[in-house]
């Protein structure tokens, strides 16, 4: 019998290429029957946000973070390139164009192969975002939860 093989990613990044690459490596491995976990930790947890501005109560400097941080993973900007908008909508087309898939998408098709999607407690609390602002079907941990799952990782990345 084969042990069963884990993947664990920290999703630190709020750059929607690292985020592409975080998406992809764990799609990769769950079809190769990895169990995956990301762990979406400061910028990395606005790929989680929702779309749609929610009304929820904040407090100042939570409502200055809100506007400041992209309002889920199609408003990410890039890593390089970025050139105040224009780099995403460039990177999108030539995606586009070759079929390939945009990070919304690579998220839902990790829910579908049961990617553990993790967003960290203690970050949520910092930059004052609430359950309701993410992604339904995510989980909600602190870094003991990652480290009990990286523990016995095969393969351990940080994005």
């Amino acid at each position: 019998m084969t042990e069963q093989k884990k993947t664990t990613i920290i999703l630190f990044s709020g750059d929607y290429d690292k985020a592409m690459a975080a998406y992809i490596i764990a799609n990769g491995a769950a079809a190769y029957d990895h169990e995956v976990t990301i762990f979406h930790t400061f910028w990395g947890l606005n790929a989680l946000r929702k779309d749609e501005p929610l009304k929820v109560k904040k407090g100042w400097l939570e409502k200055m973070f809100a506007k400041m941080m992209p309002r889920g993973a199609d408003k990410m900007g890039l890593s390089q390139l970025n050139f105040v908008g224009m780099g995403p909508k460039m990177i999108k087309h030539v995606m586009k164009k070759h079929k390939a898939m945009s990070l919304p998408h690579l998220i839902e098709l990790a829910q579908e192969q049961e990617v553990k999607l993790i967003a960290c407690t203690m970050t949520m609390d910092l930059l004052g975002l609430q359950q309701e602002e993410l992604l339904a079907g995510i989980e909600y941990a602190g870094v003991a939860a990652y480290l009990a799952e990286a523990e016995d990782g095969n393969v351990n990345l940080f994005i």
